[in-house]
């Protein structure tokens, strides 16, 4: 089952500034969904329609099954969430701030420990937020949002501004929940590198439309290979007498070579090892990631 399902989701503001055009996404149950795109590209309006903060203008919107506008409430009971910045007080500890929301989701009292142990804060309860860093900030709110153990979790830019000990402390949180207690995560970022070290699916949205959906490896597999070989050999010259029937160019002591496809180096590794000559090195360059989501949205 998915856990989101989205058809044809439009949105504006006004005639002139349309937010989401007619997007379709699918988020499966128990995935960690990473929604890409750059800033104002229609991550955020998109989360807070899935939220029923925004009211949808047209499409469908399916939420665990259930079609979010006729099922609002009972379906929000199934989500955390945390949109921008978390909603905490900074004059209370961390406990106090968490039994406000454990009341309103009427948890039980032990509710407040646990959740704090899962996002690493245990031994700060008592602390005041206000003298947490971001990053401590970031878990409490998610601390809130797992109060009453949803079943999907919708993250806005959870690891903006954070440094990188706070990135890798927000990473391995998420990816502890998925994995060990089956919550669905579907979280916005702008932040390529973050999101392929943690998701299992990617989504690429950018002017309002969808751009590439899918699986994280197929999203790799949209690296093209580039159509060079470059060989480091013990003999150089004697190489370059037998590539003679290829395009190639010298440079620091390395060939490269024009190939046609992958299966060409294989070829000419062979070829040169028949004559004696060792190979030390073939390589083939692909596209980064980075190339890719630039490609895609350009």
């Amino acid at each position: 089952m998915n856990a989101i399902e989205i058809k044809n989701l439009g949105y504006q503001f006004s005639k002139d500034n349309v937010i989401l055009q007619n997007i379709s996404l699918c988020i499966p149950e128990g995935s960690i969904y990473g929604f890409l795109g750059p800033n104002g590209a229609g991550k955020t309006t998109t989360l807070r329609l899935i939220l029923g903060l925004l009211k949808k203008q047209n499409g469908d919107i399916s939420v665990l099954g259930k079609v979010l506008e006729k099922n609002r409430i009972e379906v929000l009971r199934e989500i955390g969430s945390l949109i921008e910045m978390p909603s905490i007080y900074s004059h209370l500890t961390a406990k106090e701030n968490l039994e406000i929301w454990r009341r309103i989701y009427q948890c039980p009292k032990n509710r407040i420990e646990e959740v704090l142990k899962l996002v690493g804060l245990e031994n700060v309860g008592l602390k005041k937020t206000g003298q947490f860093s971001l990053g401590m900030k970031q878990r409490m709110g998610i601390a809130i949002a797992l109060l009453h153990h949803p079943k999907l979790l919708i993250l806005d830019e959870p690891t903006n501004g954070l440094d990188p000990n706070g990135m890798i402390e927000m990473r391995d949180l998420l990816k502890n929940l998925n994995k060990n207690y089956g919550i669905t995560i579907l979280i916005s970022s702008h932040l390529l590198s973050e999101m392929e070290k943690m998701t299992t699916h990617i989504g690429v949205i950018h002017q309002g439309t969808m751009r590439f959906e899918g699986t994280l490896d197929e999203f790799f597999k949209l690296r093209s290979v580039s159509n060079n070989v470059r060989l480091r050999t013990n003999a150089l010259a004697k190489a370059t007498e037998l590539l003679t029937n290829y395009a190639f160019s010298v440079q620091d002591n390395t060939i490269e070579v024009k190939i046609q496809n992958e299966l060409e180096v294989a070829s000419i590794v062979k070829m040169l090892v028949t004559h004696d000559i060792a190979v030390y090195e073939a390589t083939t360059n692909q596209n980064n990631i980075e190339t890719v989501f630039m490609n895609l949205i350009n």
